[in-house]
């Protein structure tokens, strides 16, 4: 009876081995963080390209954006007049004294034109930067959609492009 019951016995299979395909839970993961990772060094990297340290292009990006989150703190009079002052600090520095000092009026505006990237219309819709600073405290009609256009538009104006 022995000799039966072990002839009709089979020999023992071994599982197939686990496929390669598709990955499990935690290198879907792994994966996923690698990306991650990656992003943020290019970020890291195009914002150090774009505004390296100690230069003028952070320094003048960073006081845009602060003016931008106190312009609800401001009145508009204020923001517009503080715009119009950094504005005319970046221009010096990203193009020199001797060029971007003495530019008054239309001619500023149609200055800030020609060199804007996105061709934001300086002339038309910048002309409370060349009479606010100049007019009586409250005698400045600008609204604070206007002043943030305006500040929008200088944050791109003020990006740092090769030449």
């Amino acid at each position: 009876m022995n000799e039966t019951l072990l002839a009709r016995m089979r020999d023992i299979h071994e599982l197939p081995p686990p496929s390669w395909w598709p990955p499990a839970l935690g290198w879907w993961l792994v994966a996923a963080g690698v990306m991650l990772l990656a992003w943020l060094l290019w970020l890291a990297v195009r914002s150090l390209r774009r505004y390296p340290p100690g230069s003028w292009h952070r320094d003048a990006r960073n006081q845009l954006l602060a003016l931008r989150r106190l312009t609800s703190q401001l009145t508009p009079d204020q923001s517009i007049r503080e715009l119009s002052e950094l504005m005319r600090r970046i221009a010096v520095a990203r193009v020199g004294r001797e060029e971007a000092a003495g530019l008054t009026g239309e001619e500023w505006l149609q200055w800030l034109e020609k060199l804007d990237p996105e061709q934001f219309p300086w002339s038309r819709e910048g002309k409370a930067l060349i009479s606010a600073p100049y007019a009586p405290p409250g005698k400045c009609q600008v609204s604070n959609e206007q002043v943030n256009r305006l500040i929008e538009a200088a944050l791109v104006w003020a990006r740092r492009h090769p030449k």
